[in-house]
């Protein structure tokens, strides 16, 4: 299916690594120029040598902290003038999985690492949007994608639930807002994703059970997968990229404001 995304511009943070650097691949693919944001420079420079390299398409690497608006709105001026315009922004930056302290009991809960986990990948998801938007209002077409998480679902996670979850609410709201201007938002939830990392986090849970990283895995996510011990593995970072690249596009046009939970269909809960 061709998509019609030859020739858009899109921003997406946390594009030097994982679910973010994934999802800038496949939009590279499709024919967009893509500006990768994130704080480490070394690691965007590389990345946009390899994906411009891969793809073909224009990758530029921003530096840019998110917790600080005049950075965030320097961004994206930068990326809309070295592009030419931005149509697609996907808020993907983020640490996985949130605070630390916020999993377990209230009591072991640190407010200043918490507030920074808001701080970041709510607030962060603001500020972006709010700096991309008037870019998409002049254009008269633009697509917000933010990734979340599917344990905005569960309870057990004071911080990167509540965040997650936040995330929806910010969704539905700017949809709701910006839907006369041509523009769409949506979300993403991905359940437990394969990236660069998983390998070495594997390896050190296999230790911790002494088996191989195949038969931990299979351990892990078997009890809550839908798909049976055959076929049970993690959804690949690829695969949260497809679902982003088809709402970045026109055909997407009927989904603006809703929630997808790309988890490969782990959970047994049933959303109305």
């Amino acid at each position: 299916m061709d998509l019609g995304l030859q020739g858009k511009r899109a921003i997406v943070t946390g594009g030097s690594r994982g679910i973010g650097k994934a999802i800038a691949r496949e939009l590279a693919r499709e024919g967009v120029d893509v500006a990768i944001v994130a704080r480490n420079k070394d690691a965007l420079d590389a990345a946009a040598a390899e994906l411009a390299a891969e793809t073909n398409r224009r990758i530029i690497a921003l530096s840019c902290d998110v917790t600080s608006r005049a950075q965030v709105d320097a961004m994206v001026k930068e990326a809309a003038s070295q592009l030419g315009g931005v149509d697609i922004l996907v808020n993907s930056g983020s640490a996985p999985g949130g605070s630390a302290s916020a999993i377990g009991p209230i009591e072991g809960l640190i407010d200043e690492e918490l507030i920074d986990d808001f701080n970041v990948k709510y607030v962060g998801a603001l500020r972006c949007s709010r700096a991309a938007i008037p870019f998409m209002k002049q254009a008269g077409w633009g697509r917000i994608i933010n990734i979340s998480g599917a344990n905005a679902r569960n309870a057990g996670n004071l911080s990167g639930g509540a965040r997650n979850g936040s995330l929806v609410h910010m969704t539905k709201t700017l949809a709701v807002q910006l839907g006369r201007f041509g523009i769409t938002v949506n979300c993403i939830h991905p359940g437990t994703t394969r990236t660069e990392r998983t390998p070495s986090l594997l390896a050190a849970r296999a230790q911790q059970l002494n088996t191989t990283p195949e038969d931990a895995e299979r351990q892990d996510f078997l009890p809550d997968s839908p798909r049976g011990n055959a076929i049970c593995r993690m959804v690949d970072a690829s695969e949260i990229a497809f679902v982003t690249a088809f709402l970045a596009s026109d055909k997407s046009w009927a989904v603006s404001g809703e929630l997808v939970a790309a988890t490969g269909g782990a959970g047994r809960a049933v959303y109305y």
